[in-house]
């Protein structure tokens, strides 16, 4: 014989969901300063609803405590769809609570759209910036087609990649990543030099060469797999590149150990952060921009690519990931504890499922973010503005604003 519902249980569950709805109460009057009735809900907000609808007016001379405990009396035992009401003391809690709905004096957290949002306004390239990172990408390849193909188109055999590739660019600018693509023509003829010879070594200090004849004023330099070419507003990361048959990957030059070509998929990394950004409602990109913003302010010893594939991994797991702005003080508070226990561990790389060690090197640092992130939390509650943005920017600097 089946056992009934156990009251207690019920009332707990229903506890735990008001207190989760707090702050979206909260977000509903900055919303909409007049509340207007609407519709009742499964849950707490329908039951209070229902009760307070279906209690006569008061009695002269009545509490609110008489009153919820009239409603609690008017109240049938049980309501479709609510799975509830059983007795006085829940549908009394239930009637106070709609009778004590928070009012425009009770609102918390009302500085923090405008925050983070001017916060993510900050970061963003503006159109000159983002024009001017177009032009010298396309001036490169320019010339590197010029050189290898005989013709100066600014888009063949080349494409972003990093950020400018998956949008997650930052103000000020950082490098343009690119891969030009070489003829395999190019290949045959560095693999009939001797055996003893750098090849790779040697192919970066040839495509410097060709940028050098044209950029004759500019700092070009080879440096590992990439041939930088550093200009007034950005560096320009160039990555001579070999396309393979395998789907969408590359050999690219190696030159530690002799020389070597690694394989490498950087569009199964924008894929990756595409889809990421897909399932978390836009959130993704943004705390990419924002951990940017806190690795340039603090110093903190990690790797760009790295923080992006934390970010990930941390929203694919939170329970805040599809919220909005409303709760990226909690989304920032949870990454930085999160981070935290991450340390001496490992991320994978997509598409080549490269293990990346973290180290812990940073540690210190997301400690310290959490440690003030947990303060800035604090004083947005308690709608202190100037507070609160003194602690997001000993976090992340200026760009986020100290008064909204």
């Amino acid at each position: 014989m089946s056992q009934p519902p156990d009251p207690s249980i019920d009332l707990a569950k229903i506890l735990i969901a008001h207190s989760n709805s707090l702050r979206d109460q909260s977000l509903g009057g900055l919303l909409a300063p007049t509340p207007q009735a609407a519709p009742p809900q499964p849950g707490l907000g329908a039951l209070g609803i229902f009760a307070a609808q279906h209690a006569p007016a008061p009695a002269p001379g009545l509490g609110l405590g008489a009153l919820s405990i009239f409603a609690a009396q008017q109240t049938p035992a049980s309501v479709p769809g609510l799975g509830l009401l059983d007795g006085l003391p829940l549908a009394s809690i239930m009637a106070t609570n709609a009778l004590n709905a928070p009012t425009a004096a009770d609102r918390k957290w009302i500085h923090l759209i405008a925050r983070f949002e001017a916060f993510l306004g900050n970061l963003r390239l503006t159109p000159n910036q983002f024009t001017d990172g177009q032009k010298k990408f396309a001036g490169v390849v320019s010339c590197l087609n010029n050189a290898y193909y005989g013709h100066n188109s600014s888009t063949a055999n080349a494409f972003f990649i990093g950020s400018w590739a998956k949008d997650t660019q930052v103000r000020p600018p950082r490098d343009v990543d690119l891969y030009f693509v070489l003829p395999y023509e190019v290949y045959v003829r560095y693999e009939g030099y001797a055996s003893s010879l750098n090849k790779q070594s040697a192919l970066l200090q040839e495509v410097k060469g060709k940028l050098a004849a044209t950029y004759g004023a500019t700092e070009i330099r080879g440096d590992g797999p990439v041939v930088l070419a550093g200009f007034w507003s950005y560096d320009l990361e160039i990555v001579p590149a070999f396309k393979l048959q395998e789907d969408r990957a590359y050999w690219v030059c190696d030159t530690k150990n002799g020389g070597s070509y690694m394989t490498t998929k950087p569009l199964h990394e924008v894929d990756h952060i595409r889809w990421a950004d897909g399932r978390t409602s836009g959130n993704a990109r943004n705390l990419v921009r924002m951990l940017k913003a806190w690795q340039a302010e603090c110093s903190v010893p990690i790797k760009s690519f790295y923080l992006e594939l934390l970010a990930i991994e941390f929203l694919d797991q939170s329970e805040w990931k599809n919220n909005d702005l409303f709760y990226y003080d909690w989304i920032c508070r949870d990454f930085f504890k999160w981070m935290i226990g991450k340390a001496g561990s490992f991320v994978i790389a997509p598409g080549t499922y490269q293990t990346l060690w973290l180290g812990d090197g940073w540690k210190s640092r997301a400690e310290s973010a959490y440690g003030r992130a947990l303060k800035a939390c604090e004083q947005e509650t308690k709608n202190r503005m100037t507070e609160a943005g003194d602690e997001w920017q000993k976090i992340f600097g200026a760009d986020i604003p100290r008064y909204v």
